[in-house]
């Protein structure tokens, strides 16, 4: 085999990849696009008013689009010092008995399918919330935000873990050589070096979540309103589409509306994956320097 086969073959799953992302985002502008014909750009993600069935058919989307983002908000909220805190313990505390045990079970969690999570919000925690609160229903944004931070805990957590590792030892025997204890070691050297990689493994966890859909299908309550308080129900972008894509006539402005979202959630994730690329640069960077 050639030695430069390898190389050749990774370069052109790589060329396959982003050829995938540019059709899809073709696809998404091609069927999106149209709605506006109907309804102006401003209206159609400053509006306040999500009634597609109505005749005209009201397409606001800002309360999908705030719905989104509060969920997405508040799971990272929850489920960020929650990762770091766990990567701390694995990396830095934890005996190697403990990590052999706690580091597969952690990456088992990940791979927890989503609407298992889902129905644990719909049949355990939203009657919870429901009486531990006297609400009208558990199907709200609190019950969706801490589902979806247990869903992105082991994805953030084993990247920070990685972080943390990376960090040479060098640095924590320099430390410790100079009368530090653990804690001061692990906040004033280890926590510092390891910080670029502890923001792109975030950033990559506030992702999955902003991508989610049937755990906020399930749980979040499914109402097209801008949430004034954590019990307030919520409709996120992808649930939206998941719920109404089915139903919805082809061609209609209701279908490209649909799309439309799929365009603003796409170019979202997009933004959030370009500046994870950033930060990792500019950490390695300051490594080089």
């Amino acid at each position: 085999m050639n030695e430069k086969t390898p190389g050749a073959v990774i370069t052109a799953i790589a060329s396959m990849s982003l050829v995938i992302m540019i059709f899809l985002l073709y696809f998404l502008l091609q069927e999106g696009i149209p709605a506006l014909r109907e309804i102006s750009l401003r209206e159609l993600v400053l509006g306040f008013d999500w009634y597609p069935t109505e005749e005209p058919p009201a397409l606001g989307m800002a309360p999908l689009i705030v719905g989104s983002l509060s969920v997405t908000v508040l799971s990272a909220f929850i489920a960020i010092p929650v990762s770091i805190a766990i990567a701390v313990f694995l990396s830095e505390v934890a005996p190697a008995r403990v990590q052999e045990i706690l580091k597969p079970a952690l990456e088992l969690l990940g791979f927890l399918p989503s609407i298992v999570l889902g129905f644990l919000g719909m049949v355990v925690l939203a009657p919870w919330l429901q009486e531990r609160f006297d609400l009208l229903s558990g199907l709200n944004l609190l019950n969706a935000s801490v589902l979806m931070g247990a869903m992105i805990v082991p994805i953030v957590a084993s990247l920070a873990e990685e972080s943390f590792q990376a960090v040479p030892r060098e640095m924590r025997d320099a430390s410790f050589a100079l009368g530090a204890t653990r804690w001061e070691t692990i906040r004033k050297v280890v926590f510092p070096a390891a910080l670029p990689g502890l923001l792109s493994a975030s950033l990559l966890g506030i992702m999955r979540a902003l991508g989610e859909t049937m755990v906020v299908l399930m749980a979040a309550g499914g109402a097209a309103l801008v949430p004034l308080s954590i019990f307030d129900p919520v409709r996120p972008l992808t649930s939206a589409i998941a719920a109404e894509m089915g139903e919805t006539p082809v061609g209609s402005t209701h279908y490209h509306a649909l799309f439309f979202a799929g365009l603003i959630l796409l170019l979202m994730t997009l933004g959030i994956n370009l500046l994870s690329m950033w930060i990792e640069k500019k950490g390695k960077e300051r490594w080089m320097a």
